[in-house]
């Protein structure tokens, strides 16, 4: 008895299935399969062995490139493989792919505008230019394999972890450029390589701060110091109004509006990227008419004795430097904790007061007001507090 014909193993999409599927991955044959995203937009892959290797090779997007065009491409390409071609040496010759360091430039140059300072885009190049170039720089992106990122990430995942969890990050950002430009159809710094790599023992890093019944000590050790002046002056303000260090540092007159007494922070200097007006308290507004007097009509309120932004490290140095077991940032905490302790504010003033985003969308919806009286209240407070810590200053930790 005649054996029944075999089910043919290619062909198996129709054209009115390839125009209504929904979600998921569908082979056709010849390796030519049709993925969906859950947009709805629709793509023609194609795996294949390569001389060895299995790749997959993007045959562009329906409908654009119909079912029987992705075919007539499909079965060509798998024809030049098993002749021992390459598909994709045959498309570099016709559209050439930019290697992977080339590739990083462009999207270092597509995200340069809308990041807030340089020290970050020099971050992000060297930290490629470090691990990533050495071995994939050379390549065309759309070579760069995930045993390449793995091999990569591997050298430095356990010695320096938060190191290669940037590389990886930035590795995955050109690698979605290479995806979106057509050069390849997946990500291969992405969610397959994340199961691949061992989880890290992570522990929450808090910043040294101290208990707030140091803090007047502290301000009192920072004005008998031989530091600069403005040094000085710029710390005992960033005690005062809880603010972050770059906020203070870069602090110019045209922010201050002494009659009112508030110091508005423009939107760019700011880490949720909205204005932020700060409450200056009776000691603040001290601290502004010394240096007032002190600068000489510079446009910093604390510049550095080179008429510059004092850099990120001086007030860090400053602190230490008086055997202060904290860092600048610290003192937002403490400021947090003596407010939350020792006051009756409301959750949501404090977290004005600290300049915090409103997680929750729908009550960010509601939250129209910044606060402004209540804040100045607690403010005043937290100055008067300090003031009368002062004169029964707690020796500092060592």
């Amino acid at each position: 008895m005649p054996s029944p014909p075999k089910r043919r193993l290619d062909k198996r999409l129709s054209a009115q299935f390839v125009r209504n599927a929904g979600t998921g991955f569908y082979s056709d044959g010849h390796g030519l399969s049709l993925r969906v995203d859950p947009s709805g937009a629709r793509r023609w892959v194609q795996r294949l062995v390569i001389r060895g290797r299995p790749r997959w090779l993007g045959l562009g997007g329906y409908p654009l490139v119909s079912l029987a065009e992705a075919r007539q491409a499909a079965f060509a390409n798998r024809k030049l493989a098993r002749a021992g071609g390459d598909p994709l040496e045959e498309r570099r010759r016709e559209r050439r792919i930019p290697t992977f360091e080339e590739a990083a430039g462009h999207v270092l140059a597509l995200h340069r505008p809308g990041w807030r300072n340089a020290k970050h885009a020099a971050q992000w190049e060297a930290s490629l230019r470090d691990y990533a170039f050495p071995h994939i720089g050379h390549l065309a992106v759309a070579d760069v394999t995930t045993a390449d990122v793995l091999r990569i990430l591997t050298l430095v995942w356990h010695d320096k972890p938060e190191t290669a969890r940037r590389v990886r990050q930035r590795i995955s950002a050109v690698m979605k450029w290479a995806v979106a430009q057509g050069h390849r159809s997946d990500n291969p710094a992405g969610d397959a390589i994340g199961k691949a790599l061992p989880r890290h023992q992570t522990t929450a890093r808090h910043m040294q701060a101290l208990p707030h019944r140091e803090v007047a000590g502290a301000i009192a050790a920072v004005r008998a110091s031989k530091a600069w002046w403005a040094t000085k002056a710029a710390f005992e303000f960033l005690v005062l109004t809880a603010a972050r260090s770059g906020e203070v540092r870069r602090a110019t007159w045209r922010e201050i509006d002494i009659d009112v007494a508030a110091w508005t922070v423009p939107a760019e200097r700011m880490k949720a990227n909205t204005e932020h007006r700060v409450p200056l308290s009776r000691r603040a507004i001290e601290i502004l008419n010394q240096a007032r007097v002190t600068g000489d009509g510079h446009e910093l309120v604390f510049p550095s004795m080179r008429g510059k932004v004092l850099s990120d490290m001086t007030l860090s140095k400053l602190v230490k430097e008086q055997g202060i077991a904290a860092v600048p940032h610290g003192f937002r905490s403490s400021f947090r904790d003596w407010a939350a302790e020792q006051t009756g504010a409301r959750h949501d003033v404090i977290e004005a007061c600290l300049a915090h985003s409103v997680r929750n969308p729908t009550v960010a919806a509601y939250a129209r007001s910044d606060l402004f009286e209540r804040r100045r209240r607690l403010m005043d407070d937290w100055a008067e507090y300090l003031a009368g810590e002062r004169a029964k200053v707690v020796p500092l930790r060592r």
